[in-house]
């Protein structure tokens, strides 16, 4: 799905917001260095099924978030914009990982996951967490998130999470945190210039 077709999908949807501006330190987002700790986590790969920890994107400017994949707005927006970025970077989106942290292992089996990612943009690996797995990561980084009680045979329940980008640079570091990417008006422009300014750090 191209960020286009959503934007055209969800033109009435109401998730307009004022064009952001860069703050004092020149970031689209939240400069968060040293304020949040660096990448960890041990978590599954949906595309091969390979255990995978940080040490996997080592090397390369990572771009989390949590969500699920029957989300209706938040995070189909939120991999369209993410998408947008990497057509922008061009040849430097080979340095950068999207990594999409679902938080609804129940629906989003390996199949799902890999499926939905694949619709946005190739950067994107899907991961799927145990629960401990998930709630060290979504504590770490002091996210929240909450799965409605249902029955084990009723797939329609409501799922709400956190819908920030974390943005870490090559080792690891937190660098930046993108707390409203899911919108019809977010910068891609000005996220696109903190992944290029995080790339060359």
């Amino acid at each position: 799905m191209t960020r286009r077709a959503l934007l055209r999908r969800m033109g009435s949807a109401g998730l307009v917001v004022p064009l952001a501006a860069c703050n004092e330190a020149g970031w689209y987002g939240e400069d968060v260095s040293g304020l949040l700790p660096d990448l960890s986590f041990t978590m599954t790969r949906a595309q091969d099924g390979t255990r995978v920890t940080q040490a996997d994107y080592e090397g390369q400017v990572v771009a989390l978030f949590f969500g699920f994949s029957f989300c209706p707005d938040i995070c189909p927006m939120t991999l369209s914009n993410l998408s947008a970025v990497v057509d922008q970077l061009g040849e430097d989106a080979a340095k950068l990982s999207i990594l999409f942290v679902t938080v609804d292992p129940e629906r989003d089996t390996p199949e799902v996951m890999t499926e939905y990612a694949a619709a946005f943009t190739p950067c994107v690996d899907g991961l799927i967490g145990t629960p401990n797995q998930l709630a060290r990561l979504a504590r770490r980084l002091k996210v929240t998130y909450k799965i409605e009680p249902h029955q084990p045979d009723d797939l329609t329940y409501d799922v709400s999470h956190g819908k920030s980008v974390y943005v870490f640079d090559a080792q690891g570091d937190a660098r930046v945190i993108w707390p409203g990417f899911d919108t019809l008006q977010a910068d891609i422009a000005g996220a696109t210039g903190d992944i290029r300014r995080v790339m060359s750090a």
